[in-house]
C-alpha cells in the first residue's frame, strides 16, 4: 500500500508521491480525494478561492482561514460518517504576495484539521507543493 509508511494524520510536502498515485490510494481505501491545483494563485485570497472552488465548498464560504477550517472539519463531520481524506494542494504560491508566513498559516489550518480528524480516529493526510 502506497501510504503505509505515512502517518494517518499529517501535513507534509508531496515529495516523491505522484498525484495520480495518491488518487488511486484514496480510491483503494475509500477515502475522499480533495485536489487543488493552485498554479494560477498569487495571493492568499486566490489560494482560498482556488481551494473553495476545487473542493466544492458551499457558496456561503467566507474565504478566510476560519471558514476554511470549518469547511474542512465541522461541515464535513456533520454530513455523516467519513472513512478518511487525502488532500493535495499543488503549486502553492511562493512570492511576496503569499509569503512564508501566509503559507504556514494556511498549512496550520490543515494541520488543525488533521488533528480534528485524528481525534475522531479518521485518517487525514494532506500533501502540498510550492510553485
Amino acid at each position: 500500500m502506497l501510504l503505509q509508511t505515512v502517518r494517518p494524520n499529517i501535513v507534509q510536502a508531496i515529495r516523491a508521491f505522484r498525484v495520480d498515485d495518491l488518487l488511486d490510494a484514496a480510491r483503494d481505501m475509500g477515502h475522499h480525494f480533495l485536489y487543488a491545483n493552485l498554479s494560477d494563485a498569487q495571493t492568499k485570497q486566490d489560494v482560498l478561492e482556488g481551494i473553495a472552488e476545487a473542493f466544492l465548498f458551499p457558496a456561503h464560504f467566507g474565504k478566510n482561514l476560519d471558514a476554511l477550517y470549518d469547511c474542512m472539519t465541522d461541515t464535513v463531520n456533520k454530513s455523516g460518517v467519513q472513512q478518511g481524506f487525502i488532500v493535495v494542494l499543488e503549486q502553492l504560491p511562493d512570492n511576496a504576495k503569499f509569503d512564508r508566513e501566509g503559507r504556514e498559516q494556511l498549512l496550520d489550518v490543515f494541520r488543525d484539521a488533521a488533528d480534528f480528524w485524528g481525534e475522531r480516529k479518521i485518517p487525514f493526510r494532506c500533501f502540498y507543493s510550492f510553485q
